[in-house]
């Protein structure tokens, strides 16, 4: 007998932000949540205060079971997860699960990513497609298996990237279209109407696969020896978090370490040097690269707050004696 959406014992996995909008959207589509797992609690911040996850803060408002396991293959969790008879398990930006949780539930475990698989497979989709200049991408559901992100797809729903959308942005319009996603896939899955694609088949046709591993801090350093283009990216694809950044040193040869956060482009011819600044130390402060011109418009200095780039003038003297690392 196929269940109803409150008789279907859901369970859900998730960490983010990126994950309380896809939970909430089932929750007020009816749908049964039996239980939430999420990331044990972090120290964070100067007093190392326990922090709780997104998605732990929105189960404790909304009264759910949750579970915060820090080994997922310990047997008292594995026992604890198989009390809630979880007939279908969700899975939001998380951890890699064991065979033998994503094989538990008779309707089976799917995730959600953000991207449009195969491309994109990885810790870090939303940030290395802007990064890499892409104009679209998406979110697509799909069945987990015994490597990552590479299970059957069951939907996927492509999204438009704006010419200058930051990674934040992005994230947003990502989340609101998942959420939507899940209710479609989780809808196909109890009405048995689904037909899932292999990866390998898309693959197979497609052997410009990119993708997405997480980022490290050489990830984030700007190459100003990049063209206008792929600068311009690197920062709206790293904003607002891991961010960009670039040291900026003062004719006495002192470093200061700069997070961008937002910049325009400019491609024009010059004849500045690739790494130059340009400021009026006042209201503007640009960095020259190969083809063109890079104008910050916010950025932040180690232990200062982020701020426009004129109001950052103000505090910080800059002058055109000044220079950038190139790489």
């Amino acid at each position: 007998m196929i269940p109803t959406k409150k008789d279907l014992n859901i369970v859900f996995m998730g960490t983010p932000d990126f994950a309380v909008a896809p939970l909430d959207a089932l929750l007020k589509n009816g749908y049964n949540i039996s239980a939430v797992i999420t990331s044990p609690d972090k120290q964070a911040g100067r007093g190392l205060k326990q922090s709780m996850s997104s998605v732990k803060k929105f189960t404790l408002e909304h009264n759910l079971h949750i579970l915060q396991p820090t080994n997922l293959k310990a047997p008292e969790f594995i026992e604890e997860l198989k009390a809630f008879n979880p007939d279908l398990q969700i899975v939001v930006a998380f951890r890699m699960l064991p065979e033998l949780i994503w094989k538990l539930p008779p309707f089976g475990t799917f995730n959600l990513h953000a991207s449009l698989l195969p491309q994109y497979r990885g810790a870090a989709p939303i940030n290395w497609a802007i990064m890499n200049g892409e104009t679209e991408t998406g979110v697509t559901t799909f069945f987990i298996n015994e490597n990552i992100d590479t299970g059957n797809i069951i939907m996927a729903e492509k999204v438009e990237i704006l010419p200058a959308e930051s990674a934040g942005e992005l994230h947003d319009k990502l989340m609101d279209c998942g959420a939507k996603l899940i209710i479609k896939t989780v809808n196909a899955i109890l009405e048995n109407n689904i037909n899932v694609v292999s990866q390998d088949v898309i693959t197979s046709s497609n052997t410009n696969l990119k993708l997405a591993p997480k980022l490290f801090k050489e990830d984030c350093r700007i190459n100003w020896n990049n063209n206008a283009d792929k600068v311009f990216n690197h920062i709206r694809g790293l904003s607002p978090y891991p961010a960009a950044y670039t040291d900026l040193i003062s004719p006495e040869g002192d470093s200061y370490y700069t997070k961008i956060f937002r910049c325009s482009k400019e491609i024009t011819s010059h004849h500045f040097s690739t790494g130059q600044i340009i400021t009026d130390s006042n209201t503007h402060l640009s960095i020259a690269v190969i083809d063109g011109l890079i104008h910050l418009q916010e950025l932040q200095i180690s232990s200062k707050k982020k701020m426009p780039v004129s109001e950052f003038l103000r505090g910080f003297r800059i002058n055109n004696d000044w220079k950038t690392n190139l790489a």
